[in-house]
């Protein structure tokens, strides 16, 4: 029904955050304890891909920050067993792509990290998810890749803090697109960014 909304981000204490439409509706909305959002500033507009589920007794909005993420959390409330609470447990321990990474080499112990996610729930999930994940192991030479949503967050932490440094927002965000390097942590990103701005 409500495939995203984008509004101001207000995070909140419990796991949700209250987006604020140009309109003036807030929409409550779960999110995963380690969704990229939480990199965003309190009243920064942002877009939030979500999905809403509906109960006799409940109508909840579950929201994240790419579509990649919100399909995952699709196929995991598929899984006989898992509800729209435990797919969101599961998405909050690993990135998305780390999340396929599990699933497509087997990794149970990973997954039943999950709050309220046991070895039997974490084994159903392999069994019924292995060959829907679009997880790529290698590139070229054989190395691992850095998840997308792991980079995304280490260019936000970047960000945050050449802003703390006197820079706008647009200025950080501008120098960052610049930099070509991949798989940098934020102190990288940082010192590639500042040579751009000099």
């Amino acid at each position: 029904m409500i495939r995203f909304i984008r509004g101001k981000f207000y995070p909140q204490m419990d796991g949700t955050v209250v987006i604020e439409t140009a309109s003036g509706i807030g929409f409550l909305v779960t999110i995963p304890a380690n969704s990229p959002l939480y990199g965003h500033f309190e009243g920064e507009e942002v877009k939030v891909y979500t999905l809403m589920t509906v109960r006799e007794d409940d109508m909840s909005l579950y929201g994240f920050s790419s579509l990649d993420e919100l399909n995952m959390f699709r196929m995991l409330i598929t899984v006989n067993g898992i509800g729209a609470k435990a797919g969101m447990a599961i998405m909050s321990i690993l990135p998305v792509n780390e999340l396929k990474k599990a699933i497509a080499t087997e990794d149970e112990k990973m997954i039943s990290r999950a709050n309220g996610v046991g070895k039997r729930t974490a084994q159903r999930v392999i069994l019924e998810l292995k060959d829907k994940v679009d997880y790529l192991p290698t590139d070229e030479e054989g190395e691992s890749k850095p998840a997308p949503s792991a980079r995304n967050e280490e260019k936000e932490i970047a960000a945050q803090a050449l802003v703390s440094l006197g820079y706008s927002r647009t200025e950080a965000a501008q120098a960052l697109e610049k930099v070509t390097d991949e798989g940098l942590d934020s102190e990288g990103y940082i010192k590639q960014a500042l040579r751009h701005m000099l």
